[in-house]
């Protein structure tokens, strides 16, 4: 299947077994439009009553449901992979049942793109998970914060609070996402794109 196709109507994927939310950990970051996955993890571990504890050995905070783990990376972005290696080894978790929920400069802030593999984009963090479980098939939720139109400006953007009514379309979107979570739980990808992506005509 092609890293940018929609999967097919008929298809039903392996469910997730692991969701990522990427971000920098730290008071000082938790504001920061590089940290959109941290918030999707925040308000799904709500939605589902659990909460999320600190584990050494995976380098995150993480939280159980069932078989179905939720991580947050304490490693900074850049050592993002070093977390999801450590919990999907240990827990035998597949690419294929690992998702990445994380910022996107190439989409405008409300934009989301679910899909599976594909390259990184220039994102650090998607770049660490890559190389550290060996592949790009792991799945990535992809939530657009803008780009800032210069690349020398990229950094200082990712690294600080969206714009207040960019705030408000992220968290649009993200409340989006959280409705779209049983058929995302289900591996129904296909009803989760329709769900999520712009209606084309």
């Amino acid at each position: 299947m092609p890293a940018t196709a929609l999967v097919g109507t008929n298809d039903l994927m392996s469910a997730p077994r692991l969701i990522v939310g990427l971000g920098n950990p730290g008071a000082e970051y938790e504001d920061n439009r590089h940290n959109v996955g941290f918030w999707f993890i925040d308000q799904l571990a709500r939605q589902l009553a659990v909460s999320l504890t600190p584990q050494g050995k995976f380098f995150g905070r993480v939280a159980r449901v069932g078989d179905r783990w939720l991580l947050q990376p304490m490693t900074y972005m850049n050592l993002s992979g070093q977390a999801v290696a450590a919990l999907a080894r240990f827990y035998r978790i597949a690419a294929e049942e690992t998702l990445v929920v994380h910022d996107e400069l190439d989409l405008p802030p409300g934009s989301i793109r679910l899909k599976q593999g594909g390259g990184n984009g220039g994102h650090n963090g998607l770049k660490d998970i890559q190389a550290r479980l060996a592949t790009p098939d792991f799945w990535r939720l992809r939530l657009g914060i803008g780009h800032p139109g210069e690349r020398a400006a990229v950094v200082s953007h990712v690294l600080r609070a969206p714009r207040r009514e960019e705030h408000e379309l992220i968290g649009t979107a993200i409340d989006r996402c959280l409705l779209a979570w049983p058929l995302l739980a289900a591996g129904d990808y296909a009803a989760a794109q329709r769900q999520l992506h712009p209606k084309t005509a």
